[in-house]
């Protein structure tokens, strides 16, 4: 039987979120209804109440989750109920073209649920990033559940549903980040930070992150970074070839997302270096570089969508990392709020106050 639980919608663009009423159909083939612990509140989410990823209001927010499997569809083979799970975004279909040459973290063809959940009215909701997380419970396809070790806390295994592995993955998966290397990080948000985290765990040598925001760069440190530079007064570009012997960083990961800091990341890198891009730039932004020097210094410009993840590979191992006491998940957790303040979280984010609000139901 159709639930009705509480949920975060955003009925237009630039209108403030509110809680109201939403159902949530039994799951059907191939589908799970997930009862949602905890789930970050990630800056994807205000793009989508900013109308900043399409028009198709009103959008059921929140993806970066984890909670409990309740029940599941005909067919469903991955999980059961009574599963912890953390939610995923890239739910690998087996059959596209990356599928069958063995690299399914590059699957062309990631599904979600078929069935709508809506509200009262019958109006159908979108589901942010195909999760729609800030509910009680949520509709899925079965595949973007990943069962993880039920000793992690919610709040803290969720992360790894967005934001926090695409920073680790951009550094370990993209970036290959490898024991010795020099990385530097533009950018020390939620993701920049987990980029400067996994290059710890990756064991570079030198880690020097970039922010123009002091308190971002304090907390960067903590993360692992060994050298900070704080662009808004110091050439980001010198600092790091200074930091470097003059050379540059062997692999700079921008997680801004903005043409200025990516030509930052571009000459701050060492001839033969990597770039990676894990920002996310908005459809307007274009790049400009003389090809020449694309040419001459040689080297590797990446992107790297989810870091390159692929969930049932990574979210395990991570989380066993971190119930060793070796990856430090809890640091990224700055508060924990209520479903009814979402909003007043959105203005901590704009505000730097914050890595991750975290929503605990």
């Amino acid at each position: 039987m159709p639930q009705q639980v509480k949920a975060v919608i955003a009925r237009a663009k630039g209108a403030p979120v509110e809680v109201t009423t939403i159902v949530v159909p039994d799951p059907g083939p191939g589908e799970a209804v997930v009862r949602i612990q905890a789930c970050g509140v990630c800056h994807t989410d205000l793009h989508y109440r900013e109308g900043g990823i399409n028009d198709e209001f009103p959008f059921l927010l929140g993806h970066e989750a984890a909670g409990i499997v309740e029940s599941v569809g005909e067919g469903v083979t991955e999980v059961e109920p009574g599963d912890f799970v953390v939610l995923n975004w890239r739910a690998v279909c087996g059959q596209c073209r990356a599928c069958k040459r063995g690299r399914p973290q590059y699957c062309f063809n990631t599904h979600n649920a078929k069935q709508k959940m809506t509200l009262l009215d019958g109006t159908e909701l979108s589901p942010a990033l195909g999760i729609g997380a800030f509910a009680e419970k949520t509709l899925v396809a079965a595949g973007q559940c990943t069962k993880v070790d039920p000793a992690a806390e919610p709040a803290v295994a969720g992360l790894l549903g967005c934001g926090v592995m695409a920073g680790l993955g951009a550094a370990i998966n993209t970036g290959n980040v490898g024991r010795g290397d020099s990385v530097a990080v533009i950018g020390c948000g939620g993701v920049g930070g987990a980029a400067v985290m996994g290059s710890r765990l990756a064991g570079a040598a030198k880690i020097i992150a970039v922010d123009i925001d002091d308190r971002k760069l304090e907390t960067a440190r903590k993360l692992g970074a060994t050298h900070t530079v704080n662009s808004r007064t110091t050439d980001p570009v010198e600092a790091i070839r200074e930091l470097t012997g003059g050379n540059g960083a062997d692999v700079v990961v921008e997680a801004v997302g903005r043409p200025e800091t990516y030509k930052q990341a571009f000459y701050a890198r060492d001839l033969a270096g990597t770039v990676v891009l894990v920002g996310v730039p908005t459809p307007e932004m274009t790049l400009e570089l003389p090809l020449l020097d694309v040419f001459g210094r040689g080297g590797a410009l990446k992107s790297s969508w989810y870091g390159d993840c692929l969930p049932s590979r990574d979210f395990p191992m991570l989380i066993d990392l971190y119930l060793q006491g070796r990856l430090d998940l809890g640091a990224f957790v700055t508060e924990t709020i209520e479903l009814d303040k979402v909003e007043q979280a959105f203005d901590r984010m704009h505000q730097g106050d914050v890595l991750r609000s975290v929503v605990v139901l």
